[in-house]
């Protein structure tokens, strides 16, 4: 049995907000104003919340008239802020952490993708690591994900990836990822999609999980029947998020606007598009996403640390949110994501003035831009614009930050308070649609305990079978002709001998030299 009835799981989290009502009190919001669409700041104030939503907004810390069981929160020395919006992530990859923390993306095609981690996963498997992974998300104070949900294997691991995020009690748009696969006697993209057409029969409790789809093959000319029956889906079901991995440049992954928009599902005014990645953005392109409005996803950790690129992501920030893509690699939160993409586009564009031989008059890019990336543009992107931010109205998805933490203690901004110092352990409260998922710092998950101890053991059995595998080959080409492999210089930090780049510690005996050439029949342990 993999989880509670799903009812069980929503009384679990009903139980985590003690009346209808709650009064975060005496805090400092980050509010937004609509008239001049920006943040706007109230210190020593309160969030009222009634319900699933923000009921009221006040200059002060005890407001006059509200309801008379409501129950009052402390938030004095504290920041409240908007849940954070990931456009991007893969949910079911939490058992793999910290297996791919010197790959690159070619590297992650052949070891830790959907294709090729797949088969390591049974159904509870892809339940505990989907659910471990929101619930992660949502410690982090992550109130809204877009999971690409590629672990469409088989309907009894997809559907346990769909039941884990209704228990996760978080949002979530589970965007099933739909494979181009031929009916012969396996999980054909025609099951798929009937599975797909049952899923989207059921009600979700509290309309927290969004049924969502996920499809890629848009540019392969090999999987044209199967396109054209997903891009039937699109416009027959009208799902409200369509997701699409999207590369191009140097990648032949190379599903983009322009060819999505050729199946006629990207002009819709019932179903937002959300590209992933997009390092081959052009001008075209772009423009396209503007007339169209639809969103490109960028995931700063992940496209660093893969090699994906950054080529012209910045230029269409209107049109762009963040997401985290693989936590199981990196950083699972979006404040690191909105901290580094801050950080890359300054120094990209102070870039610019220097290479003119002259010195940087402004900060081309502000803590508060980054901040609105984290939640208000993730909320245009999905087309929810009840989302990611503090009004009144909105769904009460917000975060209460510790401003007394060493990290924050000090402060005076409280944009840069939370983009440039906050951490994951600052976060003292989440609540999602008005309930608290964390609370005092501790998810409010019932029994979280107990299925941690599920999870790790899921993992331990993962890890080991994924460690048993020999290592991949990466040289030639990727996929086809004209996209080829390179290398570039190796970095050295040690004087001497030896460069330190040294072995990976994932388990016993895994303390092979990374430098040197792979022996025949090595092991992942070499990675």
């Amino acid at each position: 049995m993999r989880s509670a009835t799903l009812a069980t799981a929503a009384v679990g989290y009903a139980g985590a907000a003690l009346s209808s009502s709650v009064l975060l009190s005496g805090g400092t919001i980050i509010a937004f104003d609509e008239a001049s669409k920006s943040l706007d700041v109230i210190r020593d104030g309160s969030v009222l919340v009634t319900d699933d939503r923000i009921a009221g907004l006040f200059h002060s810390a005890n407001p006059p008239d509200i309801p008379s069981d409501t129950e009052i929160i402390d938030c004095a020395h504290k920041i409240i802020s908007p849940g954070f919006i990931d456009t991007h992530r893969h949910g079911w990859q939490t058992a793999l952490k910290t297996l791919g923390s010197n790959t690159t993306l070619a590297d992650y095609m052949m070891t830790l993708s959907s294709p090729a981690a797949g088969p390591l996963y049974t159904a509870d498997d892809a339940y505990l690591s989907e659910l471990a992974g929101l619930l992660e998300a949502v410690n982090a104070g992550v109130t809204t994900t877009l999971d690409h949900a590629h672990l469409m294997w088989s309907t009894d691991r997809a559907e346990a990836g769909l039941e884990a995020a209704v228990d996760s009690g978080a949002r979530v748009f589970f965007a099933a990822a739909i494979e181009p696969e031929d009916d012969d006697g396996g999980y054909s993209t025609k099951k798929q999609i009937e599975d797909w057409k049952r899923w989207n029969e059921r009600e979700y409790p509290d309309g927290l999980v969004q049924l969502s789809l996920a499809y890629d093959a848009w540019d392969n000319p090999g999987a044209a029947e199967h396109t054209k029956a997903v891009a039937k889906l699109v416009l027959d079901a009208k799902p409200p998020v369509l997701t699409i991995h999207w590369l191009g440049g140097v990648w032949p992954i190379s599903a983009s606007p322009s060819v999505v928009h050729s199946f006629g599902v990207l002009n819709t005014t019932h179903t937002a598009v959300i590209f992933s990645h997009g390092p081959g953005l052009n001008a075209a392109e772009a423009e396209l996403l503007r007339t169209t409005n639809q969103f490109l996803s960028i995931t700063p950790e992940s496209e660093m640390h893969y090699g994906h690129g950054h080529t012209y992501s910045h230029h269409a920030h209107e049109q762009a949110a963040l997401g985290v893509d693989t936590h199981l690699t990196f950083s699972s939160d979006i404040i690191t994501q909105a901290r580094l993409w801050l950080q890359r586009t300054r120094s990209r564009l102070f870039d610019q003035v220097m290479e003119r031989w002259e010195i940087p008059a402004r900060n081309p890019m502000s803590a508060n831009q980054a901040f609105l990336l984290a939640t208000r543009q993730g909320a245009l992107a999905l087309r929810r614009p009840d989302l990611g931010t503090i009004t009144v109205g909105s769904k009460a998805d917000l975060v209460v930050f510790d401003g007394r933490s060493p990290s924050l203690l000090g402060w005076a901004d409280p944009v840069a308070a939370v983009i440039l110092h906050a951490n994951v352990g600052d976060i003292e409260h989440v609540l999602v649609n008005g309930r608290f998922a964390k609370r005092d710092g501790k998810l409010t998950y019932a029994d979280y305990g107990a299925l941690a101890e599920r999870f790790l053991k899921s993992a331990k059995k993962i890890q080991k079978d994924f460690l048993a595998r020999p290592l991949p080959v990466v040289e030639g080409v990727m996929f086809k002709e004209g996209y080829n492999y390179g290398k570039g210089p190796d970095v050295d930090v040690v004087r001497g001998e030896g460069t330190g780049y040294g072995p990976l510690f994932r388990g016993a005996g895994d303390k092979t030299n990374t430098n040197a050439k792979a022996p025949a029949g090595a092991r992942h342990d070499e990675l």
